[in-house]
């Protein structure tokens, strides 16, 4: 199910043209962390780095040992704070998980908690197809805005075209 919409009429609601208004990015994660979202455990990504001031639609890279392209989280504007406030938002979603947060990001000046709003699972591509279609394919340490990648978008558009194994709303933020 692609959320995006291909009308050049704006929806009377908005729903669909807020999807065509996030940033498109790759980025990888840990599956421990993916069955945290499913599980309501983790409502927030943190990272070191990212955008500010936007929405994003995150294609997800499992990282091994799925090592598979085959999730899109729709990502709101990021909370950009210090590292403790960073990390008091990570201890407030799950008890215990503040210090892990704060000791990852405690040598910036700032921090960003990006809250997660939808989650839609897909059958997915492995990494070797990946390769196979790409020519090669690294999955990314950071992220990667793929506005600036065509091909890549592409086949992360053609996963998402297929019907969803799973979805859920994300709550809480």
């Amino acid at each position: 199910m692609n959320l995006s919409t291909s009308s050049a009429q704006p929806s009377l609601f908005g729903d669909d043209a807020s999807a065509d208004v996030r940033e498109p990015v790759l980025m990888s994660l840990n599956p421990i962390y993916f069955d945290l979202i499913w599980a309501g455990e983790k409502r927030h990504e943190f990272r070191r780095r990212f955008l500010t001031g936007q929405s994003v639609r995150w294609y997800v890279y499992l990282t091994a040992p799925v090592a598979r392209l085959g999730a899109v989280i729709d990502l709101g504007p990021a909370v950009v704070d210090t590292p403790q406030r960073i990390a008091d938002i990570a201890e407030q979603a799950r008890v215990g998980n503040g210090a892990s947060v704060f000791e990852y990001v405690q040598d910036l000046p700032q921090a960003f908690a990006i809250p997660i709003q939808r989650v839609v699972q897909y059958p997915g591509m492995p990494l070797d197809q990946l390769k196979a279609e790409l020519g090669s394919f690294h999955p990314p340490q950071g992220y990667t805005k793929l506005r600036n990648h065509p091909e890549l978008l592409s086949i992360c558009e053609k996963v998402t075209a297929d019907s969803p194994t799973r979805e859920m709303t994300v709550h809480g933020h």
